[in-house]
């Protein structure tokens, strides 16, 4: 049995970005570094991942496009068991209701477990959070329905927006203050429909510029400063290649810089099921892309 990979987490609140391992019921991480090379070759055939840690009980092939990983049988066992699924009103854990930036217009209200801290926030490429309040996942429920309807904010975004806009973000003054004025907003609402069970929490903008390495909040000689995205890969196939210099990382994504290709971009939720071996900086990038406009610039090996 091989290492598969399971993905990108980001378990800490300074830290970095980690890349999952599972090999039956063994899991590991390895940290990464930007600035350092990072390269990988798929091996075989995409496997589902499983569901609730569980290995998928038929080992089925899944579609290299599939951000999900997962067979259909083990992506429903999977969202059953989620909070988004609504399928646990019981769950007696307290939850936290935030307001997420992504870019400018573009902002979204969610939940996460209080015990997760901002995890989530790191997770979904959050480049600026705050949180609004705290309480039973209910009342946490009610006031993110509450604050979608009154603020005019979604609570999802497509993934190809946020990282479309990560590119070319504006400094970090601005960033927290259309975040403040949204949370201004919200506590407005205090007394007209905010659930009683749901306690406050002062604004406080967390900035993820610098973890993730990217726009101004970067330190000095790390991360993708400069933006230009180019490049995003759309799949992996067997012996395809993904190689170059680590320069950021936001969400689920990694941005490389490499010598041949330029500036590309690789949603790890598309590495998921695979068997990776290691890839020299020199093999470029030998698998599916396209811009990240949408324009394609590469089909698949050459």
């Amino acid at each position: 049995m091989e290492w598969q990979c399971t993905g990108l987490r980001w378990p800490e609140e300074r830290g970095g970005p980690v890349l999952g391992w599972r090999k039956g019921r063994e899991v590991r991480g390895s940290v990464l570094a930007y600035g350092s090379a990072f390269g990988f070759r798929a091996e075989g055939v995409r496997g589902c991942a499983g569901a609730r840690g569980n290995a998928c009980p038929v080992g089925a092939v899944v579609p290299a496009r599939s951000t999900g990983g997962r067979c259909p049988e083990c992506g429903r066992l999977d969202r059953a068991h989620s909070v988004a699924a609504d399928t646990i009103p019981d769950d007696p854990r307290t939850y936290r209701v935030y307001l997420a930036w992504f870019g400018p217009a573009m902002v979204k209200v969610g939940i996460t477990a209080e015990e997760r801290g901002a995890a989530r926030l790191r997770e979904q490429g959050a480049v600026v959070f705050s949180w609004l309040g705290r309480g039973p996942l209910m009342a946490a429920r009610r006031a993110e329905e509450l604050l979608r309807a009154a603020l005019g904010v979604p609570d999802r975004i497509p993934y190809a927006r946020k990282r479309a806009e990560r590119a070319r973000l504006p400094g970090a003054e601005e960033r927290a203050g259309e975040v403040a004025e949204l949370y201004g907003r919200a506590v407005a609402l205090d007394g007209g429909g905010w659930p009683e069970a749901l306690e406050r929490l002062p604004f406080e903008a967390v900035d993820h510029a610098g973890i993730f390495g990217i726009g101004a909040g970067a330190e000095a000689g790390d991360g993708d400063r400069d933006g230009g995205l180019v490049r995003v890969v759309t799949g992996l196939v067997g012996g395809g290649a993904v190689a170059g210099r680590l320069v950021a990382a936001a969400g689920p994504d990694l941005h490389l810089e490499t010598a041949a290709d330029g500036a590309v971009v690789v949603d790890t939720r598309l590495m998921t099921g695979w068997a990776l071996a290691a890839a020299g900086p020199g093999a470029g990038v030998s698998v599916p892309t396209t811009g990240v406009g949408g324009g394609v610039s590469q089909d698949g090996l050459f």
